[in-house]
Formats: structure tokens, C-alpha cells, sequence
């Protein structure tokens, strides 16, 4: 198992920007150090809670000041930008980190984002929007036809290539013959993770998500390259979780029940996911009422914390339980107090994942 790092980020309404960007970038330095394999990094421009519009910015200033985590998009969501213009500015980040670059996608879930750019979620436009886009993204990768490319959502051109002077539509990614591209599922049997089963592409599986839904998710995968005559690769499937480890389960419950995640969940998500219709993600048993979900409840249920034995025998269970994934990815949050969160981060990376017994992929 490798492990991780999604940060969306998290940071409280009346932030200095400025300095919380910085402290993100902190956060991926410190991983890289430890030896994390990779990090993702969220889209998002009217949730001032998750405040970074542009994760590219920011994977390109950690590509300066890192040696060997790879970064990823997470998501760019399609909406938001012109095919044209992000299948360019993607393969120059491509470029910039010499093959360290995931590209993280999909169809967007904040109705004020998906507003701005003049999409109603409940036509499900923005999710085809999303498929032709992604589909026109590497068609010009591979083969930039000259011609204008017009839908009800974008309207360019790619010129005739006036090849004796190289003017021409001509960059491509560094990786061939393109950055690992990945999607999140939610929903059980997600339709997007068929899609990356079918489409060869990695699954990532939410944090908020109950241990049967997971196996679900896994299903729908397997279903997708099944489809199309392909056997899905566990060692691609990433399951985001939030993870917090000390010296003493009392310490860790402690901190995950009385700090920055007690604060995130109360302050930001548990008033969220109600108002979308997605607290019932959350619930072990269906039935139960929406006034039980707590933090006290998802820490006992679906977030991983505790001592370095104890999480390191609940994430062997869900290895099992799951029957198998490749990369366990850790979320961010402010690292408040930095030391504790450094001291988990650690232990999670040095103590934990060396001892966790996995099911083989």
C-alpha cells in the first residue's frame, strides 16, 4: 500500500489567503520529505472554506521546492474551463514536472461554481459537458485537427499549421501519452468509476465514503474495464480517509474530537452535505437519523484514529474488507497544532503503513 495525501484545502472563512497558501505548500514539502508518494489538490472557486480556484498554481511553485511526490489535480473540473485552453495549460504542467503530474477530473459539484460558468445541475449538462470535453482534451493531445470545435459550451478554433515557420497548435505532455488521469466516485456503483474502469483511468473513492460502499465502488470498476474486455487493476484504486495517529488513542480521539477535524466537519461539512443531499453517504445503517451523524459518530464509524497499533489494524480491516487497493490517501487540514499534525503524518508514513497487513492486489 503507498500512501497519499488529498487536501482540498480546509481553511476557515476570513483567512489571510496569502498565508494559507503558503501553509499548503508547507504541508506537500513536509510530505515530500517523509517520503509520501503523492498529493492532490482541489478546484474550487465559491466555497470559501476549500479557497484555491487554481491547483495548478500551486503544483507548479511545489515543483520548485520538491524532489519525488508526484501532484494531482483534484479535481480540475471540466465546467469551469474551455478544452482548448486547459488541454494546454495541463500539458505545460506536464512538461514542468518532468512526469510528476496527475491530472485529476471531473464534472464539478459546487452549484455556485457550476452558476458562474452557466450550468444548472439539474439538467446533467455539466457532466456530459465533461465527457466530451475530457474526450476533445486528448484528441488534440494526440492529433490537433484543424477546424472550429463548437458545442453549447465552447466555440474555438484550431488553425491551418503553417508548418515552414512552426505555427501550429504542437504541445503534448511530457508523459506518453498523457498524465495518469483520475476521477472520484461517490454514489454506490458509481457511474464515473465504470467510466475509469473502461477507460483505464484511477479510481478514487471519497473520504465520507462507509466500508459497503466502498466494495461497491470496486465493482462498478471492475464492471467498466470488464465492458471492454480489460481485467482492473487494484493497485490504481485510491481510498481517501481521514487519518489522525499519536502516542495513545486518548490522544488521538482527543485531538480528532476537540480540534481542527471536529472544526472542519462541524463548521463546514455536516452543514454542507445536507444541503446537497449527501449526508446519507455517511451512514452506516440508512434508517438512522440525520441528528446521529456527529464527529464523535464518523470518528467511530468511517475515520480512521488512534494509536499507531490500533490504526494500523483498522486500515489492515479495511484492506481486507475492500479486498485490496493500492494507495491509501490521507487528508489535509490545517496543521493546528503543526506539531501534532507532523507527529501523525509521520507515524501514518514510518510506523503504521510498514505493519499494515494488505490483501495482495
Amino acid at each position: 500500500m503507498d500512501l497519499g495525501f488529498f487536501t482540498m484545502p480546509l481553511h476557515p472563512p476570513g483567512s489571510n489567503m496569502a498565508d494559507t497558501l503558503e501553509a499548503d505548500l508547507k504541508q506537500i514539502v513536509y510530505l515530500d520529505q517523509l517520503g509520501y508518494s503523492e498529493a492532490w489538490i482541489g478546484e474550487h472557486y465559491t466555497a470559501e472554506w476549500e479557497n484555491i480556484p487554481a491547483p495548478d498554481l500551486l503544483i507548479a511553485q511545489a515543483l520548485g521546492v520538491t524532489s519525488q511526490i508526484r501532484l494531482g489535480t483534484g479535481v480540475t473540473c471540466m465546467p469551469n474551463h474551455d478544452p482548448f485552453s486547459i488541454a494546454h495549460r495541463i500539458a505545460q504542467l506536464d512538461q514542468m514536472s518532468r512526469g510528476r503530474l496527475m491530472w485529476g477530473v471531473g464534472s464539478g459539484g459546487f452549484p455556485g461554481d457550476l452558476n458562474a460558468h452557466g450550468f444548472d445541475p439539474r439538467t446533467g449538462d455539466n457532466r456530459e459537458m465533461t465527457r466530451q470535453a475530457i474526450d476533445l482534451v486528448l484528441q488534440i493531445w494526440k492529433e490537433p485537427k484543424p477546424g472550429n470545435y463548437k458545442s453549447p459550451w465552447w466555440d474555438f478554433n484550431i488553425p491551418e499549421p503553417e508548418d515552414d515557420i512552426a505555427l501550429r497548435v504542437h504541445l503534448k505532455p511530457y508523459q506518453d501519452p498523457h498524465p495518469p488521469i483520475g476521477v472520484a466516485g461517490v454514489s454506490p456503483k458509481s457511474e464515473t468509476l465504470t467510466l475509469a474502469g473502461k477507460r483505464g483511468w484511477l479510481p478514487m473513492s471519497i473520504n465520507f465514503v462507509p466500508e459497503h460502499l466502498l466494495q461497491s465502488h470496486w465493482v462498478a470498476v471492475e464492471a467498466g474495464a470488464a465492458s471492454v474486455g480489460k481485467t482492473a487493476d487494484r493497485s490504481n484504486w485510491r481510498i481517501a480517509r481521514e487519518v489522525m495517529v499519536a502516542d495513545s488513542s486518548a490522544e488521538a480521539r482527543k485531538q480528532a474530537l476537540k480540534g481542527t477535524l471536529a472544526r472542519d466537519m462541524e463548521g463546514y461539512f455536516l452543514k454542507l452535505l445536507p444541503r446537497s443531499k449527501m449526508l446519507g453517504l455517511l451512514k452506516v445503517d440508512p434508517n438512522m437519523p440525520d441528528s446521529d451523524v456527529t464527529v464523535e459518530y464518523l470518528v467511530d464509524n468511517i475515520f480512521i484514529v488512534g494509536s499507531p497499533e490500533e490504526v494500523t489494524e483498522k486500515l489492515s480491516a479495511l484492506d481486507s474488507s475492500v479486498g485490496g487497493f493500492g494507495t491509501l490517501m490521507a487528508m489535509g487540514h490545517e496543521w493546528e497544532p503543526e506539531g501534532f499534525w507532523k507527529s501523525s503524518m509521520g507515524l501514518l508514513k514510518e510506523e503504521v503503513l510498514p505493519k499494515v497487513e494488505t490483501v495482495e492486489a
